[in-house]
């Protein structure tokens, strides 16, 4: 039951696949690539493969068939097995020489039976039968062109990027994010008058669309199955509006009972929404090395909790930026080199001044190893510093093999101490810090007034000024950190005021970001009239009032969700009433955050394990991006 218990089940699920991949071209789609990146590595994959003739492929429409040379194929795929995703399935297979091909899906035949509208009781009377993952393989084979060919339909439980021994993360469900007050009105709209819904306290299952619905019963599978490895039978609290509905439906799901009859230990599973507490999110005040990193270097391609670390200083090419795709990325994940991954689990726990002193001290120690000529410093450390460490392993292969991991997490050090944003990242602390001195002594009409002159238009900033995306994480703060908001003419005449500047300031922009773009619903800056920026800000603001106005119900739920059944609640528990605790953040969680919680287990109740569990790892970035999101009810589920 110890929170390793995590690690071994991701890898357990792996060993199953490995198990089937021998001479197969394999293809991934991108949440079980970041399950492999973060467990057991691609590595891991390629010497299970063992054959020169084979690949790992993007699972994607237009994706590489098999040639002559590649009779066996290995699909391992986090989504249901219906729609768009069967589709691609057959156009790949169509396409290929394939004559052995074996389906993986993280997604349980349980939820393939509900996704299918089977209902609950007839499922029950299946047990033993999978008819869906039967009549999908009979489709296999009839793709494969020849019904005497060899396919597999199997249930694999890959469901978390395990991060670190207490954190992991649930790459499928990486978008997935709480409702806010504004969605209430939208579920209202597809409901019959008699029923329509007051708050959002009064969203329960039934209240929600069927992709939302079916996208937490697929997380509620992937958790049941991780509660069966750890042989604990788990009590289930909520705190929030959709983990309330999150931890009903994992009460109540009938595999999860049946499971619980024979199960030994005991866990209690806490689920929060993340929009409870914002601050936490977009703040500047977390004191870790790894959050400045994940939020100054850019995303890795493809995955949702790692970064690219640029190489090139490791070889001869010059290190302008056309040459940057020319070398691999190097990331953070370092799941086969031992020294690298104690490394990182160390940087994941301490301060962000200890951090970069561990990380000279342990690229001091291999270059010692390897005999290079390497000149101590004490003091400070300095990015050039590092990289005077690092360039010593250039030249010799035989010592960047040794410590690739290592150099790896250095250079991704020294590109973050040395990056713009990790200097404004004291900025967003400063100012920060002097917000939170405002709200509590002045109006918000004043704390929003004091904003405005720091909104500039492109053509009046500089690196020390804050861009839209960054006022809007200003924004995000302000509002998640004030309690609810009472309307009045000040208030209202402040906000018209940052609304106008915002849009704006949105116009003038030379080139619309992601961001900007989803916010705006528009792809270009050239068609985007101040007009329609200006709807685009007012809808933010609403936003910004859900935001306020998170905690309002919390008034009326001082305590945790206990499940209970129609006829009677149960007795109340307390969640650490039990040896293990699970804590489940829906909408992400900082590194810092989980540092926090299992800091704070471990002094308040000695002898217990915790587990920290988010869908992603969250930069102050992310939340904007999840926030004003607007298939939050619609989830793809890839059909």
């Amino acid at each position: 039951m110890s929170a390793s218990g995590v690690l071994s089940f991701t890898q357990q699920g792996w060993e199953q696949v490995l198990a089937k991949v021998k001479r197969a071209v394999v293809y991934l789609d991108a949440a079980c690539a970041e399950s492999l990146h973060w467990s057991c590595g691609s590595t891991r994959l390629l010497e299970a493969v063992g054959s020169p003739e084979c690949h790992l492929r993007e699972f994607e429409s237009d994706a590489v068939g098999g040639g002559a040379k590649q009779p066996k194929a290995v699909f391992v795929l986090s989504r249901l097995l219906k729609g768009r995703t069967v589709e691609i399935l057959r156009d790949i297979i169509c396409r290929s020489h394939f004559q052995y091909c074996v389906v993986v899906t993280t997604v349980s035949h349980a939820v393939h039976l509900t996704a299918n509208h089977v209902p609950a009781a007839a499922g029950a009377e299946m047990e033993g039968q999978q008819p869906v993952f039967e009549q999908l393989e009979e489709k296999l084979c009839e793709w494969m062109g020849n019904i005497n060919y060899t396919a597999e339909v199997l249930h694999v439980p890959l469901l978390l990027a395990p991060v670190a021994p207490h954190l992991a993360l649930t790459p499928a469900f990486a978008s997935l994010f709480p409702l806010l007050p504004q969605d209430v009105q939208l579920l209202n709209s597809v409901r019959p008058d008699k029923r329509k819904l007051g708050s959002l306290g009064d969203v329960d299952a039934t209240a929600l669309t069927p992709e939302l619905l079916l996208q937490i019963r697929c997380l509620v599978s992937g958790l049941s199955s991780l509660c069966e490895h750890l042989g604990v039978r788990e009590e289930c609290f909520a705190v929030g509006s959709l983990s309330r509905v999150i931890a009903a439906d994992l009460a109540n799901y009938t595999p999860a009972k049946n499971r619980r009859k024979t199960a030994a230990g005991r866990a209690s599973v806490i689920f929060v929404d993340r929009t409870l507490d914002l601050t936490g999110a977009v703040g500047h005040h977390g004191d870790n090395l790894v959050e400045k990193i994940i939020s100054a270097l850019p995303q890795l391609p493809g995955h949702t909790n790692d970064v690219m670390v640029n190489m090139t200083e490791l070889t001869s090419l010059r290190t302008e930026e056309e040459n940057y795709n020319v070398v691999a990325p190097g990331c953070l994940a370092q799941s086969n080199d031992t020294t690298a991954k104690a490394l990182w689990e160390a940087l994941l726990n301490i301060k962000h001044k200890e951090a970069v002193m561990e990380v000279r001290r342990h690229l001091v120690e291999a270059a010692s190893r390897e005999n290079l000529p390497i000149k101590m410093s004490m003091g400070r450390v300095t990015p050039g510093q590092l990289m005077s460490y690092i360039q010593l392993f250039k030249n010799n292969l035989k010592a960047l093999m040794n410590h690739c991991g290592l150099l790896q997490l250095g250079l991704a050090t020294a590109q973050t101490l040395k990056h713009p944003q990790t200097t404004k990242w004291d900025n967003f602390l400063a100012f920060e810090r002097l917000l939170l001195q405002s709200i509590g002594e002045s109006a918000m009409s004043v704390v929003l007034n004091q904003l405005l002159p720091m909104i500039k238009p492109v053509t009046q900033r500089t690196n020390e000024d804050y861009s839209p995306e960054e006022l809007l994480i200003l924004l995000i703060y302000i509002y998640s950190v004030t309690e609810e908001l009472t309307a009045d003419k000040d208030l209202g005449e402040a906000e018209e005021k940052v609304k106008k500047a915002l849009a704006q300031v949105f116009c003038e922009e030379s080139e619309l970001s992601p961001l900007l773009q989803k916010i705006t619903d528009c792809d270009s800056s050239i068609n985007l009239t101040f007009h329609k920026s200006k709807i685009a800000t007012d809808e933010l603001f609403i936003s910004l009032r859900d935001i306020a106005g998170a905690r309002g119900l919390m008034k009326q739920f001082k305590s945790v969700y206990v499940p209970g059944n129609h006829t009677h609640q149960v007795s109340r528990h307390h969640p650490s009433d039990h040896p293990l605790l699970i804590l489940f953040v829906v909408g992400g969680v900082t590194v810092s955050e989980a540092k926090m919680v299992k800091d704070l287990v471990a002094s308040l109740k000695p002898g217990t394990q915790v587990i920290v569990l988010s869908t992603r790892l969250l930069k102050p970035l992310n939340i904007p991006e999840l926030l004003f999101a607007t298939d939050r009810l619609h989830p793809d589920l890839g059909f």
